[in-house]
């Protein structure tokens, strides 16, 4: 495996624990907890994707937190839906700008880029 492979496989793969946290709960939680642990002693570049990754986190847990507590009433379950599309689409999106080793653009945006 080349070094370049190497230097962004735990960053992809906070991405693939982000995307899996859909379908098996607390996958999220262990990629957030790895985004803080290597933030720090990682290349610029990389910290940047660190970032994104902890944003996602805790931005995704505050609309999942209100899509349940709205889940009562029909709004609740679109807003819940809508968190999964937006964890899978920033995932994606982060994935894509991780593999042409380039910084996230906006790592401090609330969207999807």
């Amino acid at each position: 495996m080349s070094e370049t492979a190497v230097s962004t496989t735990t960053p992809k793969l906070i991405y693939i624990l982000f995307m899996a946290n859909v379908i098996i709960p607390f996958l999220g939680l262990i990629g957030v907890v790895m985004a803080y642990v290597n933030k720090a002693d990682a290349p610029e570049w990389q910290q940047t994707h660190y970032q994104f990754q902890i944003r996602t986190f805790w931005i995704g847990l505050l609309y999942l937190f209100v899509g349940g507590l709205l889940s009562v009433i029909i709004i609740g379950w679109f807003i819940i839906l809508f968190t999964v599309v937006w964890i899978i689409i920033r995932s994606v999106k982060g994935m894509k700008s991780l593999d042409a080793q380039q910084a996230h653009p906006n790592p401090t945006g609330w969207m999807f880029s």
